[in-house]
């Protein structure tokens, strides 16, 4: 299947379909959120409307980067996100990258939100749903971010069926800047589990899919099953 990778700036028309990758940590937190019991996630543009959305729906949850903040129940952190409460809840959930670049292609008719932690579902949802040439978004350091990169070069190859070794793609992701500054302290709300748990392969089963529900995009996750054996 025809794909290509660009950053959220080279971004031009609406894609067919789109594949928006924040490794470190957007789309690795969205999944954990989904695995803890959250409904649906709502993507928020900024944090000032991250809050008037939590504030206007009772009940309703708000997470962002950086430092914990007033208002904000939740930091970007898959390991510090697991201590939470999140069944039945929705969530809102604003970032440096990840919920940039899935705003900037919400028309698209099928947008997908994925890490390395729904690799082999979205790659597996693409072969079978997928009605046109593939973009995958590389969300981080203006599409140069080596662990999105990665990711995406992982679930491109996979797309096609082939039996790609995915150690080659998580080493890069380890080795990346991000990875480096996580390590380092220099990124707030983190958790030094964090690296490892966004570098977990397939964690798991199922896709997050962007749609337009009214005046919001919200991403929900959809179950993928595994592929029989010898087909993939």
């Amino acid at each position: 299947m025809d794909h290509h990778y660009v950053g959220i700036p080279e971004l031009t028309g609406v894609p067919r379909v789109a594949v928006v990758i924040d490794v470190m940590r957007a789309f690795t937190v969205a999944a954990w959120a989904f695995s803890l019991g959250v409904e649906k996630i709502v993507l928020a543009s900024t944090e000032s409307e991250a809050l008037a959305l939590k504030e206007s729906r009772p009940g309703w949850l708000a997470l962002k980067d950086g430092p914990p903040a007033e208002g904000f129940d939740a930091v970007n952190s898959p390991a510090l996100l697991r201590g939470h409460d999140l069944a039945g809840r929705t969530l809102v959930q604003k970032t440096t990258a990840g919920t940039v670049g899935a705003l900037a292609v919400a028309d698209s008719p099928l947008v997908l939100c994925a890490s390395f932690v729904v690799a082999g579902p979205t790659a597996r949802y693409l072969r079978t749903r997928a009605s046109g040439p593939v973009t995958f978004v590389v969300t981080g350091e203006e599409g140069r971010a080596d662990e999105d990169l990665a990711c995406a070069e992982y679930i491109g190859g996979r797309m096609a069926g082939d039996d790609v070794e995915a150690a080659p793609y998580v080493h890069r992701a380890r080795a990346s800047r991000a990875a480096a500054d996580l390590a380092a302290g220099l990124r707030s709300g983190y958790h030094s589990d964090d690296i490892d748990l966004c570098l977990e392969v397939d964690r798991f089963p199922f896709v997050m899919t962007a749609r337009r529900e009214d005046s919001l995009t919200v991403l929900r996750p959809v179950p993928v099953p595994d592929t029989p054996p010898g087909t993939d």
